[in-house]
């Protein structure tokens, strides 16, 4: 699907998504254009979703991390999924195995506000919140390894 050269430039812009393509191709020893060619590829099967920055949460006053695991039935995923998509401090969801079907990632400023949304969300079933203490490994891509 992807040959040795992608998965350098995908580890490259992993690392760095505002890398040029000037600098991309001289790490590569590729021309411009079939990096060009390349990054069009990769965006267009879908495996470069897009770009974002890393944020320092804590520089935004968003130093209360937290899990929030949610008991969510089948039938009330469409109505949830609705309800967390209009919070801008639920990070991410993720449908999961275990006792809980949805796993949350949230950021606020205060507790308070972190416990009004475990309020809200217990409308849809049990919770179970977990308080981020550090992050030693930072949010990351997967890296290939190059031989």
């Amino acid at each position: 699907m992807i040959d040795e050269n992608d998965e350098k430039i995908l580890n490259l812009i992993q690392t760095d998504g505002r890398l040029s393509v000037k600098r991309i191709a001289q790490a590569l020893s590729l021309s411009g254009p079939a990096v060009s060619q390349r990054l069009t590829n990769l965006k267009n099967k879908g495996i470069i979703k897009g770009y974002r920055a890393e944020i320092d949460m804590n520089k935004l006053e968003l130093s209360v991390r937290a899990f929030v695991q949610v008991d969510v039935s089948p039938n009330q995923k469409n109505q949830f999924y609705s309800f967390i998509k209009q919070i801008p401090n639920i990070l991410e969801c993720n449908v999961v195995t275990g006792p809980y079907a949805m796993l949350l990632k949230v950021a606020y400023e205060v507790p308070e506000e972190l416990d009004d949304l475990v309020n809200k969300l217990q409308r849809f079933g049990k919770t179970n919140t977990m308080m981020v203490f550090s992050t030693p490994v930072r949010p990351r891509g997967f890296f290939f390894e190059i031989h």
